[in-house]
């Protein structure tokens, strides 16, 4: 071993592990598609500095895991209590594995709404991709303090959720030095793909019951305290929250329309802790058409505009519950 060096940390496991389930409630099915990375932290050390396997639970086993939780577990529906359960029974099943994080990225499935008798109803099978945006939850189960005192740590939200309004946004009364070419505008169009994450007060998690470490309590869906992390309400109130502020505000800037929205989202739910976004401006630039004799450039007659991927501005920040 070198005596200039040694092994400060180390984390592995599976990425990319696509699963798609469909539950079956007689003639009515349910779908769900997860992109799911699973990593994790132990008495590995000896695998790295010792060229030692034996402490390797080995990635395909963990793919393997993945796909038979996604099998049994009551929980798959819902990605946050999928996460919680598919990270605790790794933690508890292996001695000396102490910390497993869990990422899952649900893609939109909704369903087909047919006509029916003149009634439009959604179909019991069909489904259709609704959309690019993805809810995301990343799940951190720590069983250092002991597998019977294990915490759970998690963060969901949503990304790529394109959004623009035509009007009811500015940009003025900025700094202007000799670097300043930005003309103010007190009318533009706002749009930018929403990144929202939002982390919840930790859990403890009870010890799995049975011999399998299958077994783990959560809260039924009708008894989830509301606003905490059981309760599935929590990221259609925070895409809500996200939608009508961005339509609503007669936005200053992008910064303060974000602000206004992850405050409200905190005021909402009890034990999210703190909430963050990313906004990158989507820029629709009004053509020039001076030179036709047409006015394009004036706010209230810009009708044209060349869309700009980039370079472009980019907001982020994270409030946090006092």
């Amino acid at each position: 071993m070198s005596a200039l060096a040694y092994l400060s940390s180390a984390r592995y496991g599976k990425d990319a592990v696509r699963v798609f389930r469909v539950v079956r409630e007689r003639s009515t099915h349910t779908v769900v598609e997860y992109n799911v990375k699973v990593l994790l932290e132990g008495n590995i050390d000896i695998s790295y500095t010792k060229a030692d396997n034996s402490v390797i639970v080995a990635t395909d086993s963990i793919k393997n895991i993945t796909y038979y939780l996604a099998k049994v577990s009551p929980h798959i529906l819902i990605p946050e209590r999928f996460a919680v359960h598919l990270g605790t029974h790794i933690v508890s099943k292996y001695a000396h594995i102490h910390k497993a994080f869990v990422d899952i990225e649900q893609l939109r499935w909704s369903r087909i709404v047919v006509g029916k008798d003149g009634k439009p109803q959604p179909h019991p099978h069909s489904f259709f991709r609704d959309g690019e945006e993805k809810r995301t939850v990343k799940v951190q189960i720590d069983g250092t303090a002991g597998k019977d005192k294990i915490q759970a740590h998690v963060s969901a939200g949503i990304n790529d959720l394109l959004v623009l309004k035509s009007t009811g946004s500015s940009f003025t009364s900025f700094i202007r030095d000799e670097y300043t070419l930005l003309k103010e505008v007190d009318d533009r169009i706002f749009s930018t793909s929403v990144d929202l994450n939002y982390t919840f007060a930790p859990i403890n998690i009870s010890p799995p019951r049975d011999e399998k470490k299958l077994d783990i309590v959560i809260p039924a869906l009708d008894q989830a305290k509301s606003g905490s992390v059981w309760d599935s309400t929590v990221l259609d109130r925070a895409r809500t929250v996200t939608l009508e502020v961005f339509a609503e505000d007669e936005s200053a800037s992008v910064q303060a329309t974000l602000y206004k929205m992850a405050e409200k989202i905190i005021a909402e739910n009890a034990d999210i802790q703190t909430v963050s976004y990313a906004l990158p401006n989507k820029h629709y630039i009004p053509v020039d058409m001076s030179y036709m004799g047409l006015d394009n450039i004036t706010p209230a007659k810009a009708e044209v505009f060349q869309p700009v991927a980039a370079p472009s501005g980019f907001i982020t920040a994270t409030v946090s519950r006092k």
